[in-house]
């Protein structure tokens, strides 16, 4: 009896494992025909023009200036108003808070608030900052959204990155003397700093491709100009490939495939910062 249920046992792990390695290949099958369909259907628009270029009625007139460029305001808005506040927090929750019952709650809310659907964060951001703060559709507006939108992830990523600082590190600083900041400063911080800042990349990296929460908030589809302040008016790649796939035209099509292998070259160079980082604290440790 008990050689059947072993045997049993093994067939259902066998199974699992095989299960398991379809639904992974499977994956990375997908996400290869999605990946090869968009070089080859965009490579070929891919030029400096394209670049250089704002958009336009026309499609082979059209171009991703304004949208490239709102992308990074929005990116380094964003950064600037979430980073400090996220490992702010974060230091605060890991380093000072006591272990009581409010403090589990907020931990808890914390923790949920990373999984919220990005555009609750849009309608949140659309009722104060566009309609109660009178913001408009401006750049502000985006990215304190935004900062919304990753200021949880942030403070979940840093406090483990906190939490994998030696114990040891941390009573020899105060066997030495130091104070609790002064520990916090020159022994923690610098060595949790490259799972912090991988956590502000990935954060970053997801932030990028959000259009949702920024429809909402009022960004528009069609920027035929440069944003050159806060209060300006602003789209980003995503919103600008949104508008080319819902065109008829199937030069809109080739477009959208173009800016996606801008966004993806993006995305794909600020998470490989972040795999070098984490590679980099390995080996250090």
């Amino acid at each position: 009896m008990n050689k059947r249920y072993e045997t049993i046992k093994r067939a259902k792990d066998g199974a699992f494992k095989y299960f398991g390695l379809f639904c992974t290949f499977f994956g990375l099958i997908m996400l290869a025909i999605f990946i090869g369909n968009i070089l080859f259907e965009g490579l070929g628009r891919l030029s400096w023009d394209f670049i250089t270029s704002y958009s336009s009625r026309l499609p082979e007139k059209a171009g991703i200036l304004s949208a490239l460029m709102g992308t990074v305001w929005i990116m380094v808005m964003t950064a600037l108003l979430a980073i400090p506040g996220g490992i702010g927090a974060a230091i605060y929750l890991e380093m000072y808070a006591k272990r009581t019952r409010f403090g589990n709650i907020v931990e808890l809310n914390i923790a949920n608030l990373a999984g919220i659907p990005s555009i609750i964060y849009g309608l949140l951001g659309l009722e104060i900052f566009t309609y109660q703060l009178q913001m408009g559709g401006s750049l502000l507006a985006g990215a304190m959204t935004l900062a919304l939108l990753i200021l949880p992830i942030i403070i979940v990523a840093t406090r483990e990155a906190l939490k994998a600082v030696p114990r040891s590190l941390i009573e020899a600083s105060f066997a030495l003397g130091a104070t609790k900041w002064q520990t916090i400063r020159r022994t923690v911080l610098p060595a949790a700093s490259s799972g912090i800042i991988t956590s502000v990349i990935i954060a970053l990296s997801r932030a990028i491709g959000e259009a949702a929460p920024l429809i909402v908030v009022g960004a528009l589809a069609y920027v035929p100009f440069v944003p050159t302040s806060p209060t300006s008016d602003f789209t980003v790649l995503p919103i600008q490939i949104f508008n080319w796939v819902s065109r008829p035209q199937k030069a809109f099509l080739v477009n959208a495939s173009a800016a996606i292998i801008v966004l993806l070259c993006i995305v794909f160079f600020m998470n490989a910062i972040a795999v070098y980082l984490r590679i980099k604290k390995k080996i250090k440790y």
